[in-house]
């Protein structure tokens, strides 16, 4: 039996820490301009409680998102042992591009993908590089597109990466500028023969919704008073995106363990996107409710929203390097362990793969 297998992982964790308190001195306005009505200090109160966020990384400002994503990318194919020359293909999942410091204007020509092979310096032209705009679910998907390729005899080996610089798009007159932050996170993928009961993906699915859902997270204009309205920053409808995953993601994931016989209770941990801790919960408890289960395992979700944010791509495969090298003390992973990667951001994309370790 062939399966796609991740044999390295790698991340890169920004290096300077926003808290909470950094943002007690900001001005916070509505999307209607107007000053919200109470004092910083309460909305970074209130903002905690509901997110679970105590700080979040930014990078330095000479580096860009192509730079953190070798960074991650050179880590991974560190730990998989491969020669980088062997690589048929390099995903590179982002929502923004490179955006320098200082600016707000995205360059993604060429694609990110193209500029990691060449600070990898991949001369093979085998190796095709391209990138992945799908929201921050853009890991996941391109798991999904390697396992694609693979099992349709195209490529044996990939690397996917998941990076993003959201500390440049924010915009900080909006409170919900406090979730964003930066990293990057990646995977080396290689399609290997193994046993029935062996490593890999055992099923995926993906979905999207983008009628009236299109535009619950978007670019527009600053909340600031007067501000320039050619200038766009990353927007969301922070209730309805709630309410879209809390009812959708559950039914994603279900339907992805569905396809390969999986029950909930042989789930060993879900490795899910780290955008909000209340909303990660309420997945989890419905996912749980599909299956008419209350008895939820406590050590089931890892997270790492607390310390680091909500990154868009970069939260998944940074979760997940981070549990897989025994660097969270309260999670472990051993082999023959089923887990469960989700995701949900704009467009409205929804995915899930299910993977045995």
């Amino acid at each position: 039996m062939w399966r796609s297998v991740i044999t390295g992982t790698g991340s890169y964790i920004p290096t300077e820490v926003k808290t909470n308190q950094d943002f007690t001195s900001h001005n916070f306005y509505t999307d209607q301009n107007e000053p919200i009505g109470v004092c910083p200090n309460v909305v970074v109160e209130k903002f905690q409680k509901i997110t679970g966020i105590a700080e979040r990384r930014y990078v330095a400002s000479h580096l860009t998102t192509s730079d953190i994503a070798t960074l991650a990318a050179e880590e991974a194919i560190r730990n998989s042992g491969i020669d980088p020359e062997t690589l048929d293909m390099i995903i590179v999942a982002h929502n923004f591009g490179n955006v320098i410091e200082g600016t707000i204007q995205s360059d993604a020509v060429p694609a990110l993908a193209s500029r990691v092979k060449h600070n990898l310096k991949i001369k093979s032209p085998n190796c095709v590089a391209y990138d992945i705009l799908f929201g921050c679910p853009g890991w996941v998907q391109g798991m999904i597109q390697a396992d694609a390729f693979f099992k349709a005899g195209m490529a044996k080996k990939a690397l996917v990466i998941g990076a993003e610089t959201l500390s440049r798009v924010i915009d900080m007159y909006d409170r919900d500028s406090m979730i964003f932050s930066d990293g990057a996170g990646a995977s080396v993928v290689e399609y290997q023969q193994v046993p029935e009961d062996g490593s890999g993906i055992l099923a995926s699915c993906a979905r999207s919704h983008s009628v009236e859902e299109a535009y619950y997270i978007n670019m527009n204009k600053s909340y600031m008073p007067n501000g320039d309205p050619r200038v766009r920053y990353i927007k969301m409808k922070g209730r309805k995106v709630y309410e879209y995953a809390i009812k959708l993601v559950p039914e994603a994931m279900k339907e992805c363990l569905d396809l390969c016989g999986v029950d909930i209770k042989d789930v060993k941990k879900v490795f899910i996107h780290q955008a909000n801790e209340k909303m990660d919960e309420g997945m989890i408890q419905a996912l749980f409710k599909l299956y008419g289960r209350r008895d939820i395992p406590e050590d089931i979700m890892p997270m790492s929203i607390h310390y680091l944010g909500n990154s868009s791509v970069a939260t998944v495969p940074t979760l997940y390097d981070i549990v897989r090298k025994g660097q969270d003390e309260k999670h472990e992973l051993n082999d023959g362990d089923i887990i469960l990667f989700a995701s949900v951001g704009a467009g409205m994309n929804i995915n899930a793969i299910c993977y045995r370790v």
